[in-house]
């Protein structure tokens, strides 16, 4: 396994960072943000941080809850931070601010990967700023998405029609939170405002299933069949052979005949 970096920064605005740097930066090398589940920045998102790293991308992890006055609580998963939009796209900013500053990085192929709670944050960003792919993972699909509130001031369907980037998609058809009704809806959009597009559905797979420091949600060969999708996706967007005026349309969805989603329930 290849050697990597690793750091931890506060910058300018207070936001603490987790950066990994891959162990070959004789060149400008693609990046990703990623931006943690619920539960803030626990270990399980600087695992999935240097894992990245360690596949030759630079990742940056802020902890975009940092100012939830009680850490603990929040990373045992017993209290929420309800951020808003417009503070997550400010964190997720301030993080490509730090990558576009970094010499490893090469600016033109920064990703960003938002998770559950999160998942809708790429997409916000890349509705603001320039950004070469969002990666959604088990988020920004179920009927509060598409609305306004206190936390979201623009429906979805309205930010991702000023989306520029390709993205992916990431699903489990066990989920007890996003129905495969969900899932389509969200690509639905996507294809309307001819958006670039991967959207996947795993089967077996319930909420949470990337993370393998839960056990009752953890699902190992999903898992690792969607971290390759999702590799084989950023090769393929991030390339400098990639035609960026091309629409990719892409549903890939593994369900059974017998597929209820009011059966599907909450793992621990």
């Amino acid at each position: 396994m290849a050697d990597i970096s690793t750091k931890t920064i506060t910058c300018d605005s207070g936001l603490p960072a987790f950066i990994a740097i891959p162990a070959d930066t004789s060149r400008p090398l693609p990046a990703v943000v990623i931006m943690h589940e619920r539960y803030g920045l626990v270990q399980h998102t600087l695992d999935l941080a240097a894992r990245f790293a360690r596949e030759g991308f630079v990742c940056i992890a802020p902890d975009c809850f940092f100012r939830h006055p009680d850490q603990d609580a929040l990373h045992a998963g017993d209290d929420r931070y309800d951020i808003t939009d417009d503070e997550a796209a400010e964190h997720l900013s301030t993080a490509i601010d730090v990558l576009e500053a970094m010499d490893e990085v090469d600016n033109d192929c920064i990703a960003v990967k938002g998770v559950c709670q999160t998942g809708r944050h790429p997409l916000i960003l890349a509705s603001r700023r320039k950004v070469a792919a969002a990666l959604v993972w088990y988020g920004a699909a179920q009927d509060r998405e598409w609305e306004t509130n206190d936390l979201y001031h623009e429906p979805l369907a309205d930010v991702i029609a000023k989306v520029d980037c390709p993205v992916l998609g990431m699903f489990g058809e066990a989920d007890h939170m996003i129905s495969l009704t969900h899932i389509r809806r969200f690509r639905n959009c996507l294809e309307e405002k001819g958006k670039s597009h991967s959207v996947h559905v795993f089967p077996g797979a319930p909420h949470g299933w990337l993370n393998d420091t839960m056990p009752g949600r953890y699902r190992r060969d999903q898992a690792e069949a969607a971290w390759k999708v999702q590799k084989d996706f950023l090769l393929e967007v991030l390339s400098p052979a990639f035609d960026r005026n091309s629409i990719i349309s892409r549903f890939d969805c593994v369900s059974r005949k017998d597929y209820d989603f009011s059966k599907n329930v909450r793992q621990a």
